[in-house]
């Protein structure tokens, strides 16, 4: 199975407190992750994602099917091992609502979480599974 993977916000607090949540509960090694700001991103990624308004968002890639925001982020704790799994229930919610709240954290999130000048170095150990 090829493994999927996670686009995320290299510069935002949040996200990657988030990549480093996925890479503890992902006992399977099922994800990958690429900043968005990576040249992997910028050639890999639709051209229609490489707008501001994206940036804004998780982007989940398994094999040639593109998630975004609330659908990519239950999609990834769907597979993560523990307790993560039940939050898929939300999956029912209607997805203008769930990503009416995605939007909400997004577009704050720099305010509550903070931002880096530059994004995350993975340890030695995590390098294989950073996409440059």
């Amino acid at each position: 199975m090829t493994k999927a993977v996670i686009f995320f916000d290299g510069v935002c607090n949040l996200c990657n407190s988030s990549v480093q949540l996925i890479i503890k509960r992902d006992k399977k090694e099922a994800f990958l992750f690429a900043s968005l700001q990576s040249d992997y991103a910028k050639k890999n990624l639709p051209a229609n994602l490489n707008n501001e308004a994206e940036l804004q968002s998780i982007v989940l890639l398994e094999g040639d099917q593109l998630k975004v925001k609330s659908t990519a982020a239950l999609t990834i704790a769907k597979r993560l091992s523990g307790l993560w799994p039940l939050l898929y229930v939300f999956i029912v919610v209607p997805k203008f609502i769930r990503d009416f709240v995605y939007d909400l954290i997004a577009r704050n999130r720099y305010n509550w979480f903070g931002k880096k000048d530059q994004c995350m170095i993975p340890s030695k150990q995590l390098q294989s599974r950073f996409l440059d």
